[in-house]
């Protein structure tokens, strides 16, 4: 007999994403040519402050343990560099290091939440979050973000959560949001701040793409009056300055939580690596205009592609408030060939044509609450997007490669109709 798994080990589910990239990468090794929209990752290489500050680094032997809570020169300059964008008024003592945003799912998790604990999520969701909330026994609460309210945050749901809720202890924040390009207002974040302010609860501010916003500016929730007694923020430099590979990342928070999860990182990762931490510093202080000119490209290269996927019968695709994402409704062509939006993805990858493929990712990656809708990423030079766009066009009237593909794969037929919002 072989030792068994946990039930969380065996329930578990990870980023959908990364799974359907290895299939794309399997098929383009085969010699398909597959135009790639389903990672999250910039094309850009590392901005250029970064990519020498960190190689030097190497070099000069900045390669073995630091402080967990971070190199104190590297938080010095998170603080300053967020007070420069948004004014926050931080010091080094509100800033822990880590790799990347996403481990503060976890983190905050940890800290905040006990078994049973609700824990409020808008969804569609970034496919971690349910993940991190189980490890901790708490419970998710759905609010569903909706095209019609531009997936911006439910405050109606917030209140009802705070006060319905048998044990309301967290909300997850996503601003601006992965997958739909929604984007907090001022006054969402005016309106939240005052359902919580006094409670028993805490927000994990997820904020990777904080410097894709398209339409006005970012604004954070430690912005607000006494958020930062319930607000952990999380940033990367993933999309920013192209360093997805260098695993870097902060939080911010009360010097109290900052400690907390401090702790946490010792029990879980030691310290991040303190060259990866220097080349940060570096884009941060020198990266800047380079980050604003691909930022601005970005910005191109998504409404390029939001107005062709427009162009296509029964797609209905949002202009994103932010992200580098284009999330369309699809829910017409799966309706009509009663295949659900994962399907439809997979169909559009493996097996519309034998030659060529789009990758994208299905809406129920996100949730439930993404059903009915694709998510693909802009990160492809232009032609690629055109070609993509007029690719899907065709795709989705080859009825009967569709039927077939779904006689071969009938988990991906859809059970019921998907609604209108």
């Amino acid at each position: 007999m072989s030792a068994t798994y946990s039930t969380f080990a065996s329930t578990v589910q990870g980023e959908t994403a990364f799974t359907v990239l290895a299939v794309a990468k399997r098929l383009l090794a085969a010699g398909k040519d597959v135009i790639e929209l389903e990672i999250g990752d910039s094309p850009f290489p590392t901005s250029p402050a970064a990519l020498d500050a960190g190689v030097r680094a190497v070099h000069e032997g900045h390669t073995h343990y630091g402080p967990s809570l971070g190199l104190p020169d590297f938080r010095a300059a998170a603080a300053a560099h967020l007070e420069g964008q948004y004014g926050l008024p931080v010091t080094a003592a509100h800033v822990v290091v880590g790799p990347g945003a996403k481990i503060y799912e976890q983190f905050f998790c940890e800290a905040f939440v006990n078994p049973g604990d609700g824990v409020l999520v808008f969804s569609p969701h970034f496919p971690t979050y349910p993940a991190n909330i189980q490890r901790r026994g708490g419970r998710m609460v759905v609010s569903k973000l909706r095209a019609s309210h531009d997936f911006r945050p439910s405050l109606e749901d917030v209140e009802r959560f705070l006060a319905e809720d048998p044990s309301p202890k967290a909300i997850f924040l996503n601003s601006p949001h992965n997958p739909t390009g929604g984007v907090a207002t001022l006054d969402d974040l005016a309106g939240l701040a005052d359902l919580i302010r006094g409670r028993d609860v805490a927000v994990f501010s997820d904020e990777p793409y904080d410097a894709m916003v398209w339409r006005g500016r970012h604004h954070t929730l430690l912005s607000q009056p006494g958020m930062f007694e319930h607000c952990v923020a999380a940033y990367t430099f993933s999309k920013s300055f192209s360093m997805s590979g260098w695993r870097l990342g902060f939080a911010v928070g009360s010097p109290a939580t900052i400690e907390v999860i401090g702790t946490l990182t010792n029990t879980a990762l030691s310290c991040v690596p303190p060259f990866t931490q220097i080349a940060g510093m570096a884009a941060m202080a020198d990266d800047g205009p380079v980050r604003d000119e691909r930022m601005a490209d970005f910005r191109r290269k998504v409404e390029r592609l939001v107005e062709g996927l427009n162009t296509i019968d029964d797609v209905s695709c949002l202009m994103p408030g932010g992200t580098f994402y284009a999330f369309p409704s699809v829910k017409r062509i799966c309706n009509r060939h009663r295949i659900t939006s994962h399907g439809l993805a997979l169909f559009l990858l493996e097996a519309a044509d034998g030659a060529r493929g789009v990758a994208c990712l299905g809406g129920e990656c996100f949730g439930e609450a993404g059903g009915g809708f694709l998510r693909l990423s802009c990160a492809e030079p232009d032609e690629r997007l055109s070609q993509a766009v007029a690719f899907i066009a065709e795709a989705v009237t080859r009825v009967e490669r569709m039927e077939s593909y779904l006689a071969s794969h009938p988990e991906h037929r859809l059970p019921e109709p998907y609604g209108d919002d």
